[in-house]
Formats: C-alpha cells, sequence, structure tokens
C-alpha cells in the first residue's frame, strides 16, 4: 500500500485536491485544524486518509452520493473505496433515520456546520452503530461554490 514511503491514496489526482477542501472549508468554519497542517498536500492527504478517526464527505447533488471515505470510515462502514464513491450519502443510514439525517444536513447548509450530533448509522453488511459527537461542515471551493459536506467523529458504539 506504499511506495517509497508513501501511501498509494485512491486516485491521488482527486484525492490530494479534495482533501485541500476537507481541511481548508473546517478550519474556515469551525476556527480549528482537522489535522495539524503541514503545508504539503500530499503528506496531508495521507494524514487525513490514515487517521484513527472518521472523515467521510458528500458531493452537492440533489441525491448526494458519497465522495470520500478516509481508511477508518471505509472499515466502520465495510466497504472498499470503489463502492464507498458510488454509495448516496442517504445510505449510510436506515431508511426510518433518514428524514432526521436530511434535516440534520440542511440546518448545517444554513448555519454551515453543527457540532455535537449523535445518530444511527448502519454498514454495508447491516450493522447498526451509533455514531457521537460528530461535526458536519459544508464544502466550499477556491471560488467559495458549495461543492458538498462532510463529517468526522472519533467516537462510535455498536447499536
Amino acid at each position: 500500500m506504499s511506495v517509497a514511503g508513501r501511501i498509494e491514496l485512491p486516485d491521488p489526482t482527486r484525492i490530494i485536491p479534495w482533501t485541500q477542501v476537507l481541511l481548508d472549508s473546517h478550519a474556515r468554519l469551525t476556527g480549528e485544524e482537522l489535522i495539524a497542517r503541514s503545508g504539503d498536500a500530499r503528506d496531508e492527504a495521507e494524514r487525513v486518509f490514515l487517521a484513527p478517526f472518521v472523515v467521510a464527505s458528500h458531493d452537492s447533488a440533489a441525491e448526494p452520493i458519497l465522495n470520500y471515505g478516509n481508511r477508518t470510515a471505509l472499515a466502520l462502514w465495510g466497504l472498499p473505496w470503489e463502492r464507498f464513491v458510488r454509495t448516496p450519502s442517504r445510505a449510510t443510514a436506515e431508511i426510518v433515520r433518514q428524514e432526521e439525517r436530511q434535516r440534520v444536513l440542511e440546518q448545517v447548509g444554513r448555519l454551515g456546520y453543527m457540532t455535537g450530533y449523535t445518530g444511527v448509522r448502519i454498514s454495508a453488511a447491516g450493522r447498526r452503530f451509533r455514531i457521537h459527537d460528530v461535526t458536519i461542515w459544508d464544502l466550499c471551493d477556491g471560488n467559495g461554490r458549495r461543492v458538498g459536506q462532510a463529517a468526522t467523529f472519533r467516537h462510535w458504539t455498536d447499536e
């Protein structure tokens, strides 16, 4: 998984710039860095991908599709990268919880970010787990155009 001491990122030409959007948007909205910044975009992309906490995002489509999950997110949802990034974002929650999830995302869209969210999610294999103290934030490109939303959390428990 590594070449000359570097991790092989899934599609580095896409992941490296997307990680910068994740990091820049998080810092701008929350006033805190998601990780300590090094100034080296590839290094930062590798460290976010390998982080022991979840980082996941979806695009800004009317029916958002997941477009990023770090190694911890992929393991938690039990999906390889190729399947994760083709998954409708709503599929991370059970059908009975999708309306609540949508309300939270709409609130984030109005406020820019929120912290302290707790909710139940479901893995690809149907395992239910509760995510705790989640930060969710809007993602904007360098022109200030909204391009998606992201979430991060360190704690989850089986339901």
